[in-house]
């Protein structure tokens, strides 16, 4: 079960449940992300047209998500409403929710390499990366992007720090970014053909730098100049100096040159 920091929801707010009981009046469904919570949904917020069977709608076992309309702490749950919900908040909703599954687990497993249970992590530095990350799966990608200090910095201890950062670089793989752009190069001397393949093979040539170019022909004059990397500006600033090198060596020789970037990857 994914855990929350607090103890209850907000109303308005998105939960996931899991239906455990259905009535002809209503169903009740056990919270996923609040232990030991659980919310209620009237027939009259199953659906927005008329509800026959109620069991049309909702079975047991069945995962929900809901909006939040009541909190009833001395009822025990939650009113909720399953029609107060667009599909699209429906599906970012429960791809959040199974994204913090997988962050529940790389917690566990940070715990276990400090001898810890996963209740002991929540308690110790759960609750303190949600407050401060936004969310546990938040932590783990900084930590991944970065390194333990900046864990640390943000007041999670260290030892905490170095096993979630074990983690992190292990299981978390930063998204690539796939940018395009086009030179238009040509010159007229001679050993024309030398200089263009030397223009491209320039263009290529990203030094020690980590983004990976490529370079092919869409037909002359015009090449596609490919740069992947795992940060968009960084691939930004790659194409258009690899650009600018290819363009360069095409114009000593007198030839022409010109970029133009690619708006649709």
């Amino acid at each position: 079960m994914v855990r929350k920091s607090q103890e209850w929801p907000d109303e308005g707010e998105l939960i996931v449940g899991t239906i455990y009981k259905v009535y002809n009046y209503g169903a009740f469904a056990k919270l996923e992300e609040y232990q030991g919570k659980e919310a209620f949904i009237h027939i009259s917020e199953v659906s927005a047209g008329w509800v026959k069977n109620i069991r049309d709608h909702v079975r047991e076992n069945q995962k929900i998500v809901c909006r939040v309309l009541r909190v009833n702490p001395k009822k025990g749950h939650v009113d909720a409403s399953l029609k107060r919900i667009r599909e699209d908040q429906r599906t970012k909703k429960i791809q959040h929710w199974k994204i913090e599954q997988k962050a529940e687990k790389f917690l566990e497993l940070s715990a276990k390499s400090l001898g810890k249970s996963l209740d002991e992590a929540y308690e110790e530095v759960g609750y303190d990366l949600m407050d401060i990350f936004g969310d546990v799966y938040g932590a783990f990608e900084t930590a991944a992007d970065e390194d333990e200090q900046a864990l640390i910095e943000s007041g999670i201890p260290e030892d905490w720090a170095v096993a979630i950062t074990e983690v992190a670089k292990k299981n978390i793989t930063p998204p690539e970014v796939h940018i395009n752009g086009y030179v238009d190069i040509e010159t007229f001397v001679p050993n024309g053909v030398e200089i263009i393949v030397d223009a491209l093979k320039s263009a290529e040539d990203n030094g020690d730098e980590e983004e990976e170019i490529r370079v092919q022909c869409v037909g002359a004059p015009r090449y596609r100049i490919t740069v992947k990397s795992t940060d968009y500006l960084l691939a930004e600033k790659a194409l258009k100096a690899a650009a600018d090198r290819c363009i360069a060596i095409v114009e000593e020789s007198g030839g022409n040159g010109s970029f133009l970037r690619e708006l649709n990857d």
